[in-house]
């Protein structure tokens, strides 16, 4: 008759040899089924004397429990390797993309204008903001536009409907803003106002009924033309470059005198027109509070879509506005 203790031996290494649950299941018919060690030595009890006998079938109970104990769990931890397979052959990938998405980006117009705002804060300047809904007086009133100036026509003005007829309107300039802060803030001020403006303009390859400005306003004792020469030549510099310079032409506007118009020199030789500049009009330190015999200042603003297009070589404006993803993700 085999000893127990040897036959729970050779059945949990048999059972750690196993593995798959078919060779373990050949391995439990091995070790306990019908022809097996455990079987011959329980037909082999019949033989043995009464007291005999209880001792050897309590060890073999004992052994028979310790054998289907270890059967067992190896049959838990082969199932779980069997079911991990299982699951990882039927996995389906039902991912869209093969890659990640790339990220977005800024617009083009919104890369200028915070790389403006950059220029001129590192130049001294605060950024300074304003309501896009705003009224006939600090859009145009308190510019020294008044009513019925012809200078008027020139901004094809949005009227809201609100209030008296003509009094509420969609900004046509980041001016107002200007306005604001000198009625607002005692001098000295070096600010600069970019923003949203409207006109009823026709959309064509550099118009646009909705475009973006940034417009710079110092006042200060004792400040010169020559001082707002020498800060457009620092802006242009600083924005564009070596080989680009800059020049002022003489021009008209309501609220600055005198006025000009400044452009820049590509290092081809070749100039293009940027925007408008000038002293701050006397009338219009009036209006805001500010006396015209103790302070001096001077103003300039251009278009930020038109710095997009200069920056980076795009023909048509209307472009930087059909969201197009494959054009605007060139930039």
């Amino acid at each position: 008759m085999a000893e127990p203790e040897q036959l729970v031996v050779e059945a949990e290494r048999q059972a750690a040899a196993a593995a798959t649950l078919d060779e373990l299941r050949a391995v439990r018919v091995a070790v306990s089924g019908k022809r097996s060690p455990l079987a011959d030595a329980r037909k082999a009890l019949g033989g043995l004397e009464p007291e005999a006998r209880r001792a050897a079938g309590q060890a073999l109970n004992a052994a028979m429990a310790s054998i289907d104990e270890i059967l067992t769990a190896r049959e838990a931890e082969l199932a779980a390797v069997a079911r991990a397979e299982q699951l990882a052959a039927e996995r389906l990938d039902l991912t869209e993309v093969a890659e990640h998405p790339a990220h977005g980006h800024l617009h083009v117009v919104t890369q200028t204008w915070q790389e403006l705002e950059d220029v001129f804060v590192g130049m001294g300047y605060r950024v300074a903001e304003g309501p896009e809904i705003e009224s006939e007086w600090y859009n145009f009133g308190a510019l020294n536009f008044p009513p019925g100036h012809p200078a008027r026509d020139m901004y094809d003005t949005l009227y809201v409907d609100y209030g008296e007829p003509g009094t509420t309107l969609l900004r046509t300039h980041t001016s107002p803003v200007q306005a604001r802060v000198m009625e607002g803030q005692a001098p000295p001020v070096y600010v600069v106002a970019p923003g949203r403006c409207f006109r009823q303009d026709t959309a064509d390859a550099t118009h646009m009924p909705v475009f973006h400005q940034i417009e710079g306003l110092v006042v200060d004792r004792g400040i010169s033309l020559g001082d707002l020469a020498g800060t457009i030549e620092a802006f242009t510099a600083a924005y564009f470059g070596p080989g680009f310079s800059s020049r002022l032409r003489p021009s008209y506007f309501p609220f600055t005198e005198p006025s000009a118009e400044f452009d820049i020199q590509r290092p081809d030789g070749t100039w293009l027109e940027l925007g408008g500049c000038g002293m701050v009009h006397p009338k219009v330190f009036e209006a805001c509070g500010i006396d015209p015999e103790q302070w001096q200042g001077f103003a300039f603003g251009f278009g930020i879509d038109r710095l997009a297009l200069i920056r980076f070589g795009i023909d048509d404006l209307r472009e930087l506005w059909t969201n197009d993803v494959r054009f605007l993700g060139q930039f």
